[in-house]
């Protein structure tokens, strides 16, 4: 059974940082590629970053590039982010999943976490 577990989440203050992780059970994580997904209140699911299943490729939503950085660990089967100059619109669920190949639709993923709370108040 395939599991993946959010942590990280917290308040803080805009402009500052938080880091995500992911751990994965139940698949072999290096097999997979990984994203990050974000849900506000009342607003759709949306794309944040991915990462390849080596990590040497990566990806980022406009909205965040340049101050998000993902990143994984295969021997710790676990996916990072790092948030960074954190803005009250960054407010969100944030989910991880994974899939065979890469994608920034919610619906090529198979496999979700339950998603970690980050709130950035101003």
């Amino acid at each position: 059974q395939v599991q993946l577990e959010e942590s990280g989440g917290g308040l803080v203050q805009a402009g500052g940082s938080l880091r995500l992780s992911c751990a994965a059970s139940g698949l072999t994580f290096s097999n997979y590629w990984m994203g990050w997904f974000r849900q506000a209140p009342g607003k759709v699911r949306e794309y944040v970053a991915a990462i390849s299943r080596s990590g040497s490729s990566t990806d980022y939503a406009d909205s965040v590039k340049g101050r998000f950085t993902i990143s994984r660990d295969n021997a710790k089967n676990t996916v990072y982010l790092q948030m960074n100059s954190l803005k009250p619109e960054d407010t969100a669920v944030y989910y991880c999943a994974a899939d065979r190949s890469f994608g920034r639709d919610v619906h090529e993923y198979n496999y979700w976490g339950q998603g970690t709370q980050v709130t950035v108040s101003s």
